[in-house]
């Protein structure tokens, strides 16, 4: 099946030649994609109204250090097992009802922590909306790259990512208001209010289709093919699509039939940890690591960093009044948010690999003035005003490049190059790396910081950014414009197709 997509496959110059065409975006597709998104809204403000909720969360509940530590990093330690619990949910009950599923833990999580009598129940609040994190992260890129054409998947897979940005924004803005609130009522408004959207969505979701490629994986040819109809850009591309993801999914390309039953095939993912991390072939090495690589990259270049302690890196670089670190603070947000989207309308006319090489080159640059204006500021005891304008300038250009490369390309990119078989299983994989690396830089900074200095520490993280464009310069192939059954044989190399006959197919 795998020589059929990489090699001999009569309909992709077919594909390519439609994919070149200059068609706008399926207003379909588009809809299904911002709907399956806004669960990433409700994730990023979750992360960007606990910075406010924090402060008065420490005053009422008596919390140390150590717990708001505990606090924070919880989330990302059980979204952790949220995606990897993810993948083979979404290939058991679908990419849409795995959608309602978080959606559902997002909204119990959120009242818990809207209720939050006591520390123990506010923890678990915070550790139930983070499976909720894990399962959005993963199924949401998934579920609009299935949905989306080739020409316009970048621009669909990248609007979780623009969504939790537009969210985290948003948690900026309720701190600011909330805060003016009485203080017990405040930051309990301001993480119980999440439960409204969260119910809105789960309801919301269930009058969108499921994802084609799922029902085709899952013998129901029909339903299927009637979703291609409405979410392709015309009958041609809509044939062209069922027929290479019926070769993807192993069945006849002429098959007909409204329902296929799928014998001795593993339709819901079974054995696929076997093929992806015990015997996985060539090309899917390839893959696995590319797609780990990008997650690892993503959050140890540290923009975690500025993104949960902003105000900490500023204060250090000269600004003590605390509404000015706010509104700072809020810059970040407008900054991410704003590059972010521009980078939506990149993706599919730049293409993935030119635009994530020049976002982590100007990380790199970003990083290392960024270290440099706080090395000077620190040892001028913050006194220094061109240091610190270097500082706020450095810190807002390596949010600014970061957004718009690698931040929205790692869910793009890892949601689309596994082969269907092993896609959602592997993108929860992806996830999983992407969640530890989170976590080990948010609960640690502030200790790097003691250890080697905070301009230090950011003149490590340059270090990494360059190891990052190196990687991504000898590993990373492009893949605009190329359906997801095209890209698998972007990883293949001679001599492969030997071993895929030995190891079977994926």
């Amino acid at each position: 099946m795998a020589d059929q997509v990489s090699g001999e496959n009569p309909t992709e110059k077919t594909v390519e030649k439609l994919t070149d065409k200059p068609t706008g975006v399926n207003r379909y597709a588009l809809q299904c994609a911002i709907v399956a998104s806004i669960v990433s809204i409700i994730f990023g403000y979750d992360t960007g109204v606990m910075s406010g909720a924090m402060v008065f969360i420490e005053e009422e509940l008596k919390t140390n250090d150590v717990q708001i530590e505990v606090l924070t990093g919880i989330l990302n330690l059980c979204a952790l097992v949220g995606s990897l619990l993810a993948g083979r949910t979404s290939d058991i009950i679908g990419r849409r009802y795995t959608i309602v599923l978080a959606s559902i833990l997002f909204m119990l999580g959120s009242i818990l922590m809207g209720w939050g009598p006591s520390y123990p129940v506010l923890l678990t609040g915070r550790c139930t909306a983070g499976l909720g994190v894990g399962f959005a992260l993963m199924v949401a890129p998934v579920y609009s790259a299935e949905i989306a054409t080739a020409s316009h998947r970048g621009l669909l897979a990248s609007l979780p990512h623009l969504c939790i940005s537009i969210g985290i924004l948003l948690g900026y803005l309720v701190n600011y208001f909330f805060s003016k609130l009485p203080m017990h009522i405040g930051w309990r408004l301001m993480l119980g209010i999440a439960a409204v959207p969260s119910l809105v969505l789960a309801f919301g979701i269930l009058k969108m289709p499921e994802s084609p490629r799922w029902l085709i994986l899952q013998g129901r040819l029909g339903e299927g093919k009637r979703i291609l109809d409405l979410v392709s850009n015309s009958p041609e591309e809509a044939k062209l699509r069922f027929q290479d993801i019926k070769i993807a999914a192993g069945i006849d390309p002429k098959c007909e039939d409204e329902v296929v039953k799928m014998e001795n095939k593993k339709t819901h993912g079974e054995g696929v940890w076997k093929e992806l991390i015990l015997r996985p072939t060539p090309a899917v090495r390839r893959v696995l690591l590319t797609a780990l690589g990008i997650h690892f990259f993503q959050h140890a270049t540290g923009i975690e960093a500025v993104l949960l302690y902003g105000p900490r890196i500023f204060k250090r670089a000269g600004i003590t009044a605390k509404d000015k670190l706010f509104l700072v603070t809020i810059g970040v947000g407008i900054m991410k948010t704003t590059f972010i989207f521009t980078a939506t309308f990149l993706l599919d006319k730049v293409g993935r690999r030119k635009l994530l090489l020049t976002s982590v080159g100007g990380m790199v640059c970003a990083l290392t003035t960024l270290g440099l204006g706080l090395t000077m500021a620190q040892n001028s005891g913050g006194k220094l005003a061109w240091a610190l304008v270097l500082s706020i300038v450095s810190a807002y250009s390596f949010v600014a490049v970061f957004s718009i490369g690698l931040g929205p390309i790692t869910w793009v990119y890892s949601s689309e190059v596994f082969p269907l078989k092993l896609r959602a299983q592997g993108a929860s994989l992806g996830v999983a790396v992407n969640r530890v690396m989170n976590a080990t830089v948010s609960m640690s900074f502030l200790s790097l910081t003691k250890a080697i200095t905070t301009g230090g520490a950011f003149f490590m993280f340059a270090g990494v950014a360059a190891v990052a464009w190196n990687f991504f310069f000898f590993l990373m192939p492009e893949t605009k414009g190329k359906s997801l059954e095209e890209i698998e044989a972007l990883f293949q190399r001679d001599g492969d197709h030997k071993v895929r006959g030995e190891n079977g197919t994926v």
